[in-house]
């Protein structure tokens, strides 16, 4: 008994000299008092949802860095995003992403957006990445096409079935967006447009696992205690609705024959068959690769687009004088024969006012409302003037980067698409401080998914 009265008096002392040594490593660094010694200030912050309102009013009293837990820094200033996320720059993403890393079946599936390991993602990116230029992009526009024409019938439908004046058009932009990926990935939408409601779940299943990594991601080793329990891993034989519909689709396309693909309606050349053609020009690439390009397909480029359309629309409902002028542009172009009735991404190129809206509602509604962390690596990095140590987290919070006045203007915290008609390299030094879609090496690939579904 004595002896374990010892160890736990000793486990108590080495706690608290660790945690005295990290807070004496950043008492330099100002915010909030409690979140200096603990991270639950910060999980409370994510679970509540809020967190980025939370980190917006910390910057604007704290200025540009700001002590968010113990050993996790914010930074809000622009000028530092190529010292974190620059392309020569080597942080590695912290243990956070792998609180997003979904199961199959006992098994956790790395994406190319939650993997740590950069060699994984190299590896993992090398044999796709051609497939997410725009230029290869725009050969799915007429797939794109058909779920625009569904999505316009059904909105049509519901109005005039029920007699609504108003639908929940939120709703059903999220709807496309998932069918959208289904299309494209699958040749298969996944029904939510086709049934007006969450097929199977997977759109209520996507959210908790934001919600859920949102607030664990904070404490990432509480995640070894709930979702990736050891015990509950070797129990378990569920695996997550999206990965279960990827496999299923993947096993369908592997196993179908020449002629049986020629009878169907498979898109020859939408990404599952991109995927399975890039494995059969390398063997040695893994099976779960595939399973997993699929999977980040969906996760990735459905709801976060869904956001992005979402944000647009509101934002133009909330300033009806630019609602008014976007309108003005496209029934100009549409007089003078520029655009489609669904416009294309090259039409689209033409519309200078629709490409500002879409620009500042992502600035001022980015996706992700969390620090992307990642972990300073040995020689440390000097950021706003403060050297930090090896194995320092730091991040950048978009909603908070996006708001800097130097870059953004003094109304930086309204919605100005104007702001974005300006000479050339006001604009790019504007576009080099957006974290919308990240940046540096771990920029989303499918970023040019969103931006053909938005513009079309």
């Amino acid at each position: 008994m004595m002896l374990q009265v010892v160890a736990f008096l000793l486990g108590l002392l080495y706690m608290g000299v660790s945690t005295y040594r990290i807070w004496v490593r950043h008492q330099k660094v100002p915010g909030p008092l409690f979140a200096a010694i603990s991270n639950l200030p910060r999980l409370r912050w994510a679970w509540s949802g809020g967190a980025h309102h939370v980190h917006m009013q910390l910057h604007d009293r704290h200025g540009s860095l700001v002590r968010l837990g113990p050993n996790c820094i914010s930074v809000g200033d622009p000028t530092e995003i190529h010292k974190i996320y620059g392309t020569g720059v080597s942080l590695k993403k912290s243990d956070f992403y792998k609180v997003l890393q979904p199961m199959s079946r006992g098994t956790v599936i790395q994406g190319l957006f939650n993997t740590q390991d950069d060699e994984l993602h190299r590896a993992m990116k090398r044999p796709i990445a051609s497939m997410y230029s725009m230029s290869n992009l725009v050969e799915f526009e007429p797939h794109v096409d058909t779920t625009i024409w569904l999505f316009l019938n059904k909105l049509d439908e519901t109005a005039t079935k029920h007699d609504q004046k108003a639908v929940d058009l939120g709703t059903w932009l999220q709807w496309f967006a998932f069918d959208v990926m289904g299309e494209i990935t699958f040749s298969k939408r996944l029904g939510f447009l086709d049934e007006a409601r969450d097929v199977d779940g997977i759109m209520g299943s996507i959210q908790r696992v934001f919600k859920y990594a949102s607030g664990v991601g904070q404490i990432p080793w509480l995640d070894y205690i709930w979702a990736k329990n050891p015990l509950l891993r070797f129990l378990s034989e569920s695996s997550s609705p999206i990965v279960a519909f990827a496999l299923a689709r993947a096993r369908e396309r592997a196993n179908i024959s020449e002629v049986e693909k020629t009878a169907t309606c498979h898109n020859t050349k939408d990404f599952m068959a991109r995927f399975l053609e890039a494995k059969a020009k390398n063997p040695a690439i893994p099976d779960w690769f595939v399973t997993a390009w699929a999977t980040s397909n969906v996760l990735a480029g459905s709801d976060t687009t869904a956001i992005m359309m979402r944000a647009i629309v509101y934002f133009l409902i909330k300033h009806p004088s630019s609602l008014a002028k976007l309108m003005k542009e496209l029934s100009q172009a549409h007089r003078e024969g520029r655009l489609s009735d669904i416009v294309t991404w090259k039409e689209s190129r033409s519309l200078p006012y629709l490409d500002a809206c879409v620009k500042e509602a992502g600035r001022l509604h980015p996706v992700i409302g969390l620090p992307l962390e990642r972990v300073v690596l040995k020689g440390g990095v000097e950021l706003c003037g403060q050297q930090f140590e090896e194995g320092t987290i730091v991040g950048m919070n978009p909603w908070v980067v996006h708001r800097n006045k130097e870059v953004f203007g003094d109304d930086s915290d309204q919605f100005v698409p104007e702001r974005w008609l300006c000479d050339r390299d006001r604009r790019v030094k504007m576009e080099r401080c957006l974290l919308t879609f990240g940046a540096g090496r771990r920029t989303c690939l499918g970023k040019n998914i969103s931006y053909l579904e938005i513009t079309s």
